[in-house]
């Protein structure tokens, strides 16, 4: 399936070396206003432009949205008219050929393999929609999420935290530039803060707000790892940790608590945060030559937070319509 979400769904379409990636976004409210600048600045935060170990390509690309409906333009800014958005965002500095080697061969560590086992048929250019190309429309779509959450008070930040080992911001540059230089690649970690999001958000059991959280994300390429609160750090403390005199919780860790925001599923009005890893890329300049991450993590940053709105947006929606 290509279509997230319901009462607020996102269907993406395109491929890394098609004509266009792009979406159509369902159940923006008729009168919702827009900022194309936005949208626009958090596309160019997905371009990396200005950060080490960002792919070419990324940054040459002009990612300019074609709004083809559901909307009317008003200078600067778009109304949405209640029906379903389409968009597009043109594919301008592909090279197909410097993927021709792939018609029969496998990269290890990338879906080639599996896209090819299931169904027969696979682009090869890039990896089509295995590629983080097709990233590029659920930011777009993310933007105007994004933007809609802000209105209500809910702001979603989120930024990298960890490149292979290093976890030192002033660092992390350095890093990134010796692994490019090396035609390498590393992974990394990108954690996320959601503030100002209302307590009862999320359902019981199989509607957890961290469950849709953890799908969302995970659905990114790349993405193979997904924490939220202190997560897999909380191996370190015990039960008693979350108790001072007189039984009541205390949040002994920051920015992160023990309960990243959410109780039994469902979020508890404070700041929910969430980690998620990204694996280190399987398409090596030194061994194929053409244009690629070091650290896919970098860019993930503004996908992350596309995809977080977008699971906001939609379970919101939901919780409205109960």
């Amino acid at each position: 399936m290509n279509t997230f979400g319901s009462s607020f769904s996102f269907t993406s379409f395109g491929e890394s070396h098609g004509v266009a990636v792009g979406g159509v976004l369902d159940g923006v409210p008729a009168g919702t206003v827009i900022s194309l600048a936005s949208v626009h600045d958090m596309l160019m935060r997905r371009s990396g432009r200005g950060q080490a170990g960002v792919s070419p390509r990324a940054v040459n690309e002009q990612d300019e949205v074609e709004w083809l409906s559901g909307v009317i333009a008003d200078g600067d800014t778009l109304i949405a008219q209640g029906t379903p958005i389409a968009f597009l965002i043109r594919n301008t500095d592909a090279r197909s050929r410097d993927y021709d080697w792939l018609r029969h061969s496998f990269r290890p560590g990338h879906a080639d393999f599996t896209y090819q086992t299931k169904y027969g048929i696979r682009d090869h250019r890039g990896g089509g929609r295995a590629s983080a190309r097709e990233t590029a429309a659920r930011v777009a779509a993310g933007a105007v999420a994004k933007q809609m959450l802000e209105r209500q008070g809910i702001f979603i930040k989120a930024r990298l935290i960890q490149a292979g080992t290093e976890t030192d911001p002033a660092k992390i540059n350095q890093l990134l530039r010796q692994i490019q230089s090396e035609g390498d690649s590393i992974g990394g970690i990108v954690g996320c803060r959601i503030q100002g999001l209302p307590a009862g958000v999320g359902e019981p059991i199989f509607d957890k707000l961290q469950s849709h959280l953890a799908a969302a994300v995970l659905s990114i390429n790349g993405c193979h790892g997904f924490d939220f609160g202190f997560g897999f750090d909380s191996l370190s403390l015990r039960g008693s940790d979350l108790y001072i005199d007189g039984g009541k919780p205390v949040d002994v860790l920051s920015p992160q608590t023990l309960s990243g925001g959410i109780l039994g599923g469902i979020s508890d009005g404070t700041a929910v945060t969430f980690r998620c890893l990204f694996k280190p890329a399987a398409t090596l300049h030194r061994l194929y030559g053409g244009r690629h991450d070091s650290c896919i993590a970098v860019r993930a940053v503004p996908v992350v937070e596309a995809m977080t709105a977008l699971t906001l947006q939609d379970m919101i929606g939901n919780t409205a319509c109960d």
